[in-house]
């Protein structure tokens, strides 16, 4: 009887997990596949696309959203962005309205940041965030990647499981950022509604947050960009940068399950010539007849 019962719960278990995201992805079209250098069991951050990707989630994202989950140090880490530690706490010491306290009056007070704090959030709690956002709450962005996915369907997903694809949240951030347009004939927007060709529903209180030329990045030797200043680019940029947020180990834990295989590897060839070691010492079971 339990053991009915677990398999019940196991697959009403999986029909939810796999059912879920269908039903959340209802009305929308796919968000299309895009390449990531972090993606496949080999994958590494692209320290530039990271740092432009920061310069767009501070200036523009930061607005709204919250990034509570990391601290000022955390860009200089291996396997991030690859600021330097100067760079760090210049960037900390920029903020100047860190709350601490409380002091030896017993009261709170303002400081410049350090490396060790985490980005101040722009709104002081949620209801703070929605009054200012017509009651619509900006999700914090530091997870969104893992946080938001979509189906991939029959059969693509096993093939998934063999590549090891992951990157359907950066994927469909890529596509929510590029996908406002003009709602369609017969569709109304009420106030504070804005259409989105990604947005399950395609109804979204975010308005169009990322435009041509908004972000100025760092200029090369010969006084340009070197990738475009466009939409398509700011999103893949800041994507990329929230994968990283999401997940700032991400290349230590390929490196570590590689080794991990290796060695599984090595172990499973030693115990196979272990094996036939000791039993080529016991006598034939036929010959011993």
């Amino acid at each position: 009887m339990s053991l009915r019962l677990s398999l019940a719960g196991l697959v009403t278990g999986l029909t939810l997990a796999v059912s879920a995201p269908v039903l959340a992805a209802e009305g929308a079209p796919k968000p299309p596949a895009q390449s990531w250098s972090f993606a496949g069991p080999f994958g590494k951050f692209d320290q530039a696309q990271l740092q432009r990707g920061f310069k767009v989630a501070k200036e523009v994202c930061a607005n709204c959203h919250a990034m509570n989950l990391i601290r000022f140090r955390n860009l200089s880490q291996p396997g991030g962005p690859g600021f330097t530690p100067s760079q760090v706490a210049a960037l900390a010491a920029s903020y100047t309205n860190i709350k601490d306290g409380p002091n030896d009056a017993g009261e709170m007070f303002e400081r410049p940041g350090r490396p060790a704090d985490a980005f101040p959030a722009p709104f002081a709690n949620e209801q703070a965030a929605r009054a200012a956002n017509g009651g619509a709450y900006p999700p914090p962005i530091d997870m969104l990647a893992k946080a938001r996915t979509y189906t991939r369907g029959f059969p693509t997903f096993i093939f998934d499981i063999f590549t090891q694809y992951q990157e359907q949240g950066p994927d469909y951030i890529v596509a929510l950022l590029t996908g406002y347009a003009e709602p369609p004939a017969g569709v109304t927007l009420l106030p504070g509604q804005n259409y989105n060709n990604y947005m399950p529903g395609h109804l979204i209180a975010m308005p169009k947050p990322l435009s041509d030329g908004q972000v100025e990045y760092p200029k090369g030797a010969d006084g340009k960009s070197p990738v475009p200043e466009t939409v398509e680019q700011y999103s893949k940029d800041v994507a990329a940068f929230m994968v990283w947020m999401a997940e700032p180990h991400l290349e230590a834990r390929k490196r570590m399950g590689f080794q991990v295989m290796i060695f599984l590897a090595l172990f499973a060839g030693l115990l196979y010539f272990t094996k036939k070691k000791i039993w080529s010492r016991l006598p034939d079971h036929a010959s011993a007849h």
